[in-house]
This record gives C-alpha cells, structure tokens and sequence, in this order.
C-alpha cells in the first residue's frame, strides 16, 4: 500500500455514496475553509479500500487507504455517515461466500468506525435506534405533541381505532418510503383512509403497519437541527395530493421561513439529546389552531431544495458541526 499523499491534520471522514450533492456542498465548503476531508463509500471495500486497525491503550487505531490518500483513524475528529452503500465483494464468490464476507466486512470495518470516539452526525447504531414508534413515544416524553397511533396487523383493530379517532385515517409506512418495484425505485405516500377504505383492509393481517389520526392541516413544517441550530420551513401545499403527502407533489409547494414555538425547539433538542443525534430533519403539522404535532424526524433527511428556495445556510451549519468535532 503507497498512498500519494497523506492527511496529517484532523479530518473529517465522510462515509457517503458517490453521488449526493448535499454531500458536494458540504464538501466544497470545508475545502474552502481548509478542513481535510476524507470521502469513500461504503461500496468501495475491499476492492478499492483498504484499512488496517490495531488496538491499543486509546482504542481502535490505523489507516484507510483508497489508492489516491490515506487517513489514519486517530486523525479523524467527526464523521458524517451519510447514507453510505453496501459494500461490493469481488466477482466470482458463492452465495455462501458472499454472505460470511458482508458480515465480515461489516463487523469488522463497520466495527472499528463506528467504535471511533469522535462527534458523528450521525453514528448508525443510533439511527438505526429511531424507529417510527420509538420516536413518537420519545417525542410524547420530550414534550412535543404527536398523533394518535396504531401499530397492528388487525384490520378489525384498525376499524375500531377508526371509530375512536372520530374521523378519517392516515395509513404510513413504519420503515423506508423508498421501495423497488418492476425495476424501479417506487415512493409510498401516505394514504387517507376514508369509512369506505375500511371496508376492505385486505393484506392488513401480513404484517405491522401504522395508522394515525388524519390531522387538519393549516400547513406542514419541515424543521433542520444541525447541532443546536434549527432551520424551520413551512410547507404550503396548494394540490389535494400534496396536502395529504407534500412528497407527491413538489411543484405545488410553497415555502415560507417560520419560527418554532420555544417549547417545540426545547422538545427537539431533548428528543436529538435523547437518542444521541448531532442532526434530524423533522416533520410537522401546523393545525388551524396552531398547534405543532410531530409526525417524524429523519436522521438522515434532505435539506438541499430548502436551502435553495429559502438561502438558508444549512450547509455552512453542518460544514461548522464536522470542523468543530462537538454538537454545540
């Protein structure tokens, strides 16, 4: 292994596919500020990235390698782990193989990073912490309001919650929106259930799913925290499909800056504190009455096209975060 160069300052380490450009941004950003970064996929191991990690009285210490520089692991002060791919094994191996080396692969290196004492933004095994019914029961503890929801595999649980609600359902998905289907990649919107929707709830019984109270909408927030800075924007939806999921429908949206209620920014950070996030993209419904209801928080959510539409400076907040190594 002869690396070309060799990163001698504190690094940043980005763990991230090739091609995000919210990950561009950041990176132009703390090249402009002189801040050595380091970037590869997850994909890239073994057949492009190499590393080599040898315990001591501090921890986990070595090198990455990709052929073009070389990082050594106590050099790095943060890590955005941002949506990395899996890893691509060689050609030619069994299907036995192919499986003992990604778990190998993924105890291992995946092992030794994520046991890197450093600010992360933000560390796997805490995003893989906030599953949707966790996060609405830390939300409620954290003081935030959030709807009123079911999880079963009942449809006659789902009827009967129907008949509590008082009112139409919305039927979410508990895990990833994202989904291939006949090749492609398909997103599923939130539905609105209806009395008539409920009459036949056919495939309700093969697994979880989620249902909550249909909230009235004055409008939806998307809020930003990056560290203790919050970036909020209301999301105005000016189509049917776009009011029941603002997803469906970008060009309908509207967009406008908007202050949260100190209570909703307390309860933001304690729920960020909670599961040990330095970032979260939240989701919220403004009822008429002004009330802000939590729907979700991504820990790895988009931020570009607000950015863009709003000026807001999101990525010099997070470009802040990586450089300093603390969440405030």
């Amino acid at each position: 292994m002869t690396p070309t160069s060799r990163t001698t300052d504190v690094t940043v380490l980005i763990l991230a596919r090739d091609f995000n450009p919210s990950v561009d941004r950041v990176v132009e950003v703390l090249g402009e500020r002189d801040v050595p970064v380091f970037r590869t996929d997850l994909a890239a191991f073994p057949r492009e990235l190499t590393f080599e990690a040898r315990l001591g009285p501090n921890g986990w210490d070595g090198v990455l390698a990709n052929g073009h520089r070389e990082l050594r692991l106590s050099d790095v002060r943060s890590v955005w782990y941002r949506n990395p791919t899996r890893f691509v094994l060689p050609d030619g191996m069994s299907a036995t193989e192919r499986q003992h080396a990604e778990a190998e692969a993924r105890a291992g290196l995946g092992g030794v990073l994520s046991s890197l004492d450093v600010l992360w933004c933000n560390h796997p095994a805490r995003q893989n912490d906030t599953t949707k019914p966790r996060q609405l029961d830390v939300a409620r503890r954290s003081g935030l309001s959030v709807p009123d929801s079911l999880v079963t595999n009942r449809p006659e649980a789902v009827r009967l919650f129907a008949r509590t609600v008082n009112g139409p359902l919305a039927s979410k998905t508990l895990a990833a929106s994202l989904r291939m289907e006949s090749g492609r990649l398909q997103m599923a919107y939130t539905r609105r259930l209806g009395p008539l929707d409920l009459i036949d709830l056919a495939g309700v019984d093969v697994t979880a799913h989620l249902f909550q109270e249909f909230l009235p909408k004055a409008m939806e927030t998307r809020v930003t925290v990056v560290g203790d800075r919050v970036f909020a924007v209301a999301i105005h939806a000016d189509s049917d499909a776009a009011k029941v999921d603002w997803r469906s429908d970008y060009e309908s949206l509207r967009y406008t800056v908007v202050e949260p209620p100190d209570a909703v920014r307390v309860g933001m950070l304690t729920f960020l504190q909670f599961f040990g996030l330095a970032f979260g993209a939240f989701d919220f419904v403004i009822t008429p009455d002004e009330e802000w209801i939590m729907l979700e928080c991504n820990p790895a959510g988009a931020f570009g096209w607000l950015e863009d539409a709003l000026a807001l400076p999101i990525t010099s907040a997070l470009a802040d975060l990586l450089a300093r190594g603390t969440a405030a």
